[in-house]
């Protein structure tokens, strides 16, 4: 009761002033709750692709105002190299397993057809979120959250996690363009995540799985496998 009485100005000036003088103090109250799936690759020893929490990028904020501007950037982005095509409706789609922050690397292998020994070719690298064909491109102001993949001869690889504050509509939009234009025989799938599936000659396949995430952004798992 005591606490109760406290003057919330004064509160929010001592809790600045800590922050201030100790960083690790202020990550130990700001860090995002370790109860959020998003947060699973930072346990190593369970994530399909870990890597190095200190690593981590830029946080980007959702707002009204931010969603606008990052969906007229993929518009943009998209028009600046012809028209954009008609978004089809989803189909609705009973095969294949859920993908999300916790799917083990053998599945998301598994879902583009790479062989199993890729498994032990998986390397984590911030760096190749850069080496994406055109094909499979992320959007102008995505945020990676993790990077990884492989280059051997039947293993060409890339799986890419990332937010955006652009809506999911657009964002299926962008990687759909991108695949047609690319070449790919694409198709658009909901279950209930919206899914941009795509295949080529050679075993070339694309899956890009877009769902809602925390605090407004959209998350979403690429995983695309090279001819």
């Amino acid at each position: 009761m005591a606490a109760a009485c406290a003057d919330p100005a004064d509160e929010v000036a001592n809790e600045a002033a800590l922050i201030a003088s100790d960083p690790i103090i202020a990550r130990a109250l700001h860090d995002p709750l370790m109860s959020d799936p998003d947060l699973a690759s930072r346990n190593e020893a369970n994530a399909a692709i870990g890597f190095v929490d200190s690593g981590a990028l830029p946080v980007i904020t959702a707002s009204p105002e931010a969603a606008s501007k990052a969906r007229e950037a993929l518009r943009l982005d998209l028009l600046e190299r012809g028209s954009i095509p008609e978004l089809p409706p989803p189909a609705h789609s009973a095969s294949g397993k859920e993908m999300g922050p916790l799917t083990s690397a053998a599945d998301l292998l598994a879902a583009v057809g790479a062989p199993t020994v890729c498994e032990r070719q998986l390397i984590e690298d911030f760096s190749l979120a850069a080496k994406l064909p055109r094909v499979a491109a992320i959007p102008p102001s995505a945020m990676v959250m993790q990077a990884g993949g492989a280059d051997g001869d039947t293993c060409g690889l890339r799986i890419i996690r990332y937010h955006t504050v652009a809506p999911r509509e657009d964002v299926a939009q962008y990687h759909y363009t991108e695949a047609l234009r690319g070449g790919l025989r694409v198709l658009r799938y909901t279950e209930p995540d919206d899914i941009i599936a795509a295949t080529g000659e050679g075993g070339e396949a694309l899956l890009v799985y877009i769902r809602t995430a925390t605090n407004g952004l959209t998350g979403v798992l690429l995983i695309y496998r090279a001819p």
